[in-house]
């Protein structure tokens, strides 16, 4: 199921803000709008590079959790960083106050330097809980029932079902990102049937 695009246009640099729930199946429409044209930005890829070994990025999380998060080559430990900040709301805006505003100057960086006829997608997971609908031309956001998120986080990525759980409490809820959504696209079926849901999404930004 697809919520019906009203009165969208493709115009220059049309940019998009893609969002969804862990284990949704963003991944999978973004990978899917890239192939049908989209420039996309991956905040997830973004996050990663600002906090490689030598980074100030990474330097700022030391500072700010320790050596505990530092592994014996000096890159990051993500699994031990994880374990921290989504036990610990405090912890988990901390982080966020050193990742989000460098992962939002590399992004507007690529975006700047597309082409005017571009149709930019930024995906961005944590798009609703940072106030960054209005900064968007149109926003999608992908769902998927909450007990299929789940399994898909169990069976395959290796979580516990209360690892999942709290990586689901952490995020907003269906709800609150569904209020900012200009196209909601349900993920209730196979890999096949979202792909073409996308693709039908596209064609409608392209109209």
């Amino acid at each position: 199921m697809t919520d019906a695009v009203t009165d969208v246009t493709l115009r220059p640099r049309l940019h998009v803000g893609l969002t969804g729930g862990i284990a949704a199946g963003k991944s999978a429409v973004a990978a899917e709008l890239e192939r049908c044209g989209a420039l996309l930005v991956d905040s997830d890829a973004l996050a990663r590079l600002v906090l490689e070994p030598g980074t100030e990025g990474l330097a700022a999380v030391q500072d700010a959790f320790g050596d505990r998060v530092i592994a014996a080559d000096g890159s990051l430990d993500r699994a031990a960083l994880a374990q921290i900040v989504f036990a610990d709301p405090a912890a988990r805006q901390r982080l966020n106050g050193i990742v989000h505003p460098r992962v939002r100057r590399m992004a507007r960086e690529i975006v700047e330097q597309a082409g005017q006829d571009a149709v930019v997608v930024q995906d961005v997971p944590l798009l609703v809980e940072t106030g960054q609908a209005d900064a968007f031309d149109l926003v999608i956001v992908v769902e998927a029932p909450a007990e299929e998120r789940i399994r898909r986080m169990v069976e395959d990525r290796g979580m516990t079902r209360e690892d999942a759980l709290a990586r689901m409490a952490a995020q907003a809820t269906d709800e609150e990102r569904a209020a900012v959504a200009d196209v909601v696209i349900v993920n209730d079926g196979d890999l096949d049937r979202l792909r073409e849901i996308t693709r039908r999404v596209w064609e409608g930004m392209a109209a």
